[in-house]
């Protein structure tokens, strides 16, 4: 079977791939991409939970689904509407340990959703077990598309059932207590990853490749919680101990391809709660750290950052290359590109992170290169060091330059922003205060009630006695009505919704004399009204809120304007079309 690289000097390579790439691409990831890495490089590979067929049926959004349902109340025969019989709980999880004759074979019809359940003696379950046959069902079914040998479909098949019994019961158990803690609904989201893996595992198998699926549920040590209460905010220690740790099991894989969970296990305070769902990316970054991995690859559906999102701006171009600043300022105005954090993980070790696209892997993508004077141009793949300095784009060939563009051959003289994008569904609260208040006491009530009620500021404007800010629209009504309440006892308070910022981002711009006045001058030539204004110390991000039925139009315009190489001589004209 294929294996890593065995040359002593090869480097690691950390891939790690979404939930949609698992999904869909399997068969691709095993046969074209993994392959052509393994004889430079030892590879390794994280996963997220599998996507679904629809995005309800998504791995990880069903397993918060039964979560959910293992808390609703049910009425079995001995029990009376509205209450729950502790006995008659802990006689179903008796009863229901498993509804398989042996363990590893599954029954007969055990591929249809719910067949499970006529073996079973209980004639009433609760809605979970029904939400566990269908993420069963998902997984079984895309194993049979996948994988061919029998054999390894068969173990993977007994691998599948054992997992979802393993979650029945877990949820059985929550329901007889009828509390999930934290930890709990952690460990229960850990089970997408595992079954993902060890589909990813399987399918590299039955592709001749030997992979170990490597499960990092139990990597934290018992002495690190001890180290922390649950309140107490995870540092960066904590995290440079868990590179060491799970580099050092990566490595037991010997030559095997290890295919690794990005669920880590509990956590003090739960790794949802410290980390948030992006814990897969922060397994990768961490992985690739403590193995000082030459890159970090991010697979995603996407050939890399662009300039503008290209399917509300059709001239977009590739980013070849982008600063760690960029790309956090692009996180946080509405890119999905990678959160800040976990960037930070691989970029303070001198790693450069390639976004790469599953359905085009000889694009170079993009890179987050840890160097900020490093020259504008493509890095290879799994290198440690750039390409030499770009010569005219007739003479690079298509195999050591795959995505040469005008931003990075003979246009390379040519200072620009590097990118614009817009974030959507917000809202701008503007206080004026009463002036009964001085000055600092109005700003650290405000700041204060933000603060209790954990909304997050995305752009503040302030003066002594007024302050405009705008945050995410997905905020509670009710949690909203409170702050507004709040904030009134401080002055006047007035709501605007359906707000967009607009961000554009470049490391070059605090050097850009009248690239400010470019882009407000261009808004107010396609009638785009302000609402505030923001720029940042960093100087790489002007930001501004419109309307949010402008978004589109005024990130053409931008991207026109402030984005778009022209013909030398040629002065930016913003076409009438736009207006």
């Amino acid at each position: 079977m294929h294996q890593n690289t065995v040359d002593p000097a090869a480097k690691w390579l950390v891939q790690k791939y979404g939930g949609t790439s698992v999904g869909k691409f399997a068969a691709k990831i095993a046969e074209d991409i993994i392959p052509s890495y393994l004889d430079q490089h030892k590879v390794a590979i994280v996963c997220s939970a599998r996507s679904g067929s629809t995005k309800a049926l998504g791995t990880t959004n069903l397993l918060l689904k039964a979560a959910s349902e293992a808390l609703q109340r049910t009425n079995g025969p001995s029990e009376t509407p509205g209450t729950m019989s502790p006995a008659g709980n802990f006689t179903r999880l008796a009863q229901y340990k498993s509804p398989f004759a042996s363990p590893g074979k599954s029954s007969p019809n055990s591929d249809t959703p719910g067949s499970s359940l006529a073996m079973s003696p209980v004639t009433s379950m609760p809605a979970f077990s029904n939400t566990v046959d269908v993420i069963r069902s998902e997984h079984v079914n895309a194993a049979r598309a996948t994988v061919r040998n029998p054999e390894i479909l068969k173990d993977l098949e007994a691998e599948i059932d054992r997992d979802c019994e393993s979650l029945r019961s877990f949820l059985f158990a929550t329901q007889v207590i009828d509390e999930i803690s934290p930890r709990s609904r952690d460990s229960i989201i850990g089970f997408g990853e595992r079954l993902g893996c060890k589909l990813v595992t399987a399918v590299l198998r039955d592709r001749n490749i030997d992979a170990e699926f490597v499960s990092l549920e139990s990597i934290v040590p018992p002495s690190e919680s001890e180290n922390f209460s649950d309140s107490d905010t995870l540092g960066q220690d904590f995290y440079d101990r868990l590179a060491d740790i799970v580099a050092e099991r990566i490595k037991q894989c010997g030559n095997r391809v290890p295919v690794v969970t990005g669920f880590f296990g509990p956590v003090p305070g739960s790794l949802l709660r410290q980390v948030g769902r992006g814990y897969t990316d922060l397994l990768a970054a961490l992985l690739a750290a403590g193995l000082g991995a030459s890159e970090l690859q991010i697979w995603k559906e996407v050939d890399g950052i662009f300039t503008a999102d290209p399917r509300k701006v059709p001239t977009a171009r590739l980013i070849p290359i982008i600063s760690p600043e960029e790309a956090a300022e692009l996180t946080y105005y509405g890119s999905e590109v990678v959160h800040p954090f976990t960037m930070d993980q691989v970029i303070r070790r001198k790693i450069p992170i390639r976004i790469k696209n599953v359905e085009n892997p000889k694009g170079g993508g993009t890179v987050i290169h840890p160097d900020p004077d490093v020259d504008p141009c493509a890095v290879p793949n799994g290198a440690d060091t750039p390409y030499p300095p770009v010569v005219p784009t007739a003479s690079v060939g298509k195999a050591s330059l795959p995505l040469a563009s005008p931003i990075v051959d003979k246009h390379a003289h040519v200072r620009q922003p590097t990118a614009v994008t817009i974030k959507e569904h917000i809202i701008v609260l503007n206080v004026n205060s009463n002036r009964k208040n001085v000055s600092h006491g109005f700003l650290a009530t405000i700041f204060g009630t933000l603060d209790r009620y954990g909304v997050v500021v995305d752009l503040i404007s302030t003066s002594e006695v007024y302050v405009s800010m705008a945050i995410e629209e997905n905020l509670d009504k009710k949690v909203l009505d409170r702050v507004v309440r709040e904030l009134r006892k401080s002055g006047t308070v007035t709501v605007i919704r359906d707000m967009a910022i607009l961000s554009l981002v470049g490391k070059s711009m605090r050097n850009m004399i009248g690239i400010s006045g470019r882009m407000f001058t261009t808004l107010g030539q396609g009638n785009v009204n302000i609402e505030m204004i923001s720029q940042g110390a960093n100087e790489i991000n002007i930001s501004c809120v419109i309307d949010g039925r402008d978004a589109v139009k005024a990130l053409n315009l931008i991207h026109q304007s402030c984005l778009q190489i022209k013909p030398e001589g040629e002065r930016g004209r913003v076409g009438p079309w736009l207006f």
